[in-house]
């Protein structure tokens, strides 16, 4: 565990694995950091707002334009960071993070963000292995990002295969090396 209580902001996007995002939330929070969610609106189809807010004990984000920050959600929210992750991280916030496409909250403050970042992918294995997400990962890589996952195990399309969110003990695990470092990106 770190010494101090860090700032780290948790994306969470749109696919079944953000169910786990709750329990990596819930254990950073725990662990004495200050858990910021941010929501994108695929995400809330399968975990609700409420739910984050509770573990995390603030009030999610889901929207560019919010009137609790006046100087825009992604300038307010990329403040001070000690970390950003995103998990899961799918192959949709993998290629719009990979070409600066800012059209949500979450790639909006990805752009924003100077802090390092742990992106925890899931997605089913197929979509894995396409070339156009292993180029968008190789992208991802080169400016920095680190990655966790993913495994290989049960998908929720059925079938055993790579893609599998990594445990949530095992992003903690991650995330506390990441916040080792403390280096900034540029």
């Amino acid at each position: 565990m770190m010494k101090a209580p860090k700032r780290i902001l948790l994306g969470v996007a749109g696919g079944i694995a953000a169910y786990k995002a709750a329990d990596l939330c819930s254990k950073l929070a725990q662990a004495g950091h200050h858990v910021q969610v941010v929501m994108t609106a695929g995400a809330s189809e399968f975990i609700g707002e409420t739910t984050m807010a509770a573990l995390s004990g603030r009030p999610v984000a889901t929207q560019s334009f919010d009137s609790r920050y006046p100087l825009g959600a992604h300038i307010e929210l990329a403040v001070d960071l000690d970390a950003m992750v995103i998990a899961p991280a799918t192959a949709s916030v993998l290629a719009r993070l990979a070409h600066g496409q800012a059209d949500d909250l979450l790639s909006t403050l990805y752009l924003q963000n100077t802090a390092p970042v742990l992106l925890a992918p899931a997605m089913s294995d197929p979509m894995w292995n396409q070339p156009s997400v292993q180029r968008n990962i190789d992208i991802l890589r080169a400016d920095g990002c680190q990655f966790v996952g993913p495994e290989k195990g049960w998908l929720s399309c059925r079938v055993q295969g790579v893609g599998r969110m990594s445990e949530p003990t095992k992003i903690v695990d991650e995330i506390h090396t990441l916040l080792s470092a403390t280096t900034k990106r540029s």
